[in-house]
């Protein structure tokens, strides 16, 4: 269980490293593209969550996270889970964790990464850890409820 704690405070050090790195180099709404019609980046504010829905709500953001950590913490130690499990959440609990520290330490959200091709909100490695955690865990319900 040692190496998925490691795995997350590994996930939420990159995170918070980027966006550090973000705040230093680029002045608010400003970037530079990466892939030229693709993926830029591009430093905001996100005092809300998706496309700032929700803006200004810093209570119910802080409330929610900590009911999301406290019941994924007890859902994962009730009972055994596999390796494949434990990383999914890893990737949920280092998402969370990373944009938590953001609200709790600036009151908003730094994002960065903008898809230029696409109408989609900029977001942050948090929100990818969170994503690709969430999809991981769909589809492992999905697989897993299959097999019994």
């Amino acid at each position: 269980m040692i190496g998925y704690y490691i795995g997350i405070l590994l996930l939420i050090g990159l995170d918070q490293v980027v966006k550090y790195w973000i705040v230093q180099t680029f002045p608010l709404h400003t970037g530079q593209t990466l892939i030229d019609g693709v993926v830029s980046l591009y430093h905001i504010q996100n005092k809300g969550a998706a496309w700032g829905i929700l803006s200004g709500n810093m209570l119910f953001f802080t409330i929610m996270t900590i009911v999301v950590l406290v019941g994924l913490m007890y859902w994962i130690h009730r009972q055994k889970r596999g390796r494949l499990e434990k990383m999914i959440y890893m990737f949920i609990f280092a998402g969370a964790i990373g944009n938590f520290i953001d609200r709790l330490r600036l009151g908003y959200v730094v994002d960065m990464i903008k898809v230029d091709f696409i109408d989609f909100p900029i977001f942050n490695v948090a929100d990818i850890c969170l994503t690709f955690g969430a999809v991981l865990l769909i589809l492992y319900m999905v697989l897993d409820s299959r097999k019994g």
